[in-house]
């Protein structure tokens, strides 16, 4: 089903990420790490769904979405940079293949991270995060979405790697199979992976070289 929602509020996250909120309609669930086809209220753009993930859990009396501006090229994300409080988003009803399955490590590129925003925010309300891991690639340190509230969750142990920057207490390069294998002490766990086609492509098949079983390896369909 088709609803408009008002945007309340955008704040700035990181130099090309943006957080909306908005309003949330009556009756509108999701779970944790699904997502929409979203599109902006607009003459030349309300035909150009993407899909989104929420960012904010499914007891709060809004929706909010994480947004990353691709700035490269004038598509769809670009134009996030000039939506404004007021205007409004057409969603449809939620979905997703990303849902917690169970105690694990999150392996996450990017932008990769906002299914599992939702996630680890729900296990933190629930005093449940203790046990969980979060391994995060980015290029540099000012990609790092909202790094602060990650690294103050009760219970979540966050590693960094950065592709092209050097920055103390964070791994340079990327988590390859070599950093899966210091890091991983047991794949008697659920691994969620989420971010660029490739980056996951090659976490996935890492992760079976390891002995990792389908089963426990979640990924978006």
């Amino acid at each position: 089903m088709t609803r408009k929602v008002k945007i309340l509020s955008k704040n700035k996250v990181t130099h090309n990420v943006w957080s909306f909120r908005t309003e949330r309609p009556n009756g509108y669930s999701f779970e944790p790490g699904q997502a929409t086809e979203l599109r902006i209220d607009r003459p030349d753009w309300e035909d150009e769904a993407r899909p989104f993930t929420f960012t904010s859990l499914p007891e709060d009396n809004h929706l909010e979405f994480t947004i990353k501006a691709y700035r490269d090229h004038d598509g769809v994300t670009h134009k996030f940079d000039d939506v404004v409080p007021g205007e409004r988003f057409i969603i449809e009803d939620a979905w997703g293949a990303i849902g917690y399955k169970g105690r694990g490590t999150f392996i996450a590129g990017g932008a990769g991270l906002t299914p599992f925003l939702a996630i680890l925010r729900d296990l933190e309300a629930k005093g449940e995060l203790s046990g969980h891991r979060l391994l995060f690639g980015n290029k540099t340190a000012a990609d790092i979405i909202l790094k602060e509230e990650l690294d103050g969750m009760t219970g979540l142990k966050v590693d960094y790697a950065l592709s092209e920057e050097n920055c103390d207490g964070m791994r340079h390069g990327q988590f390859d199979k070599a950093a899966l294998a210091e890091i991983i002490r047991t794949i008697d766990q659920t691994f969620y992976v989420c971010g660029p086609e490739k980056m996951v492509e090659a976490m996935v098949s890492n992760l079976k070289d390891m002995g990792v079983d389908d089963k426990r390896i979640v990924t978006e369909e």
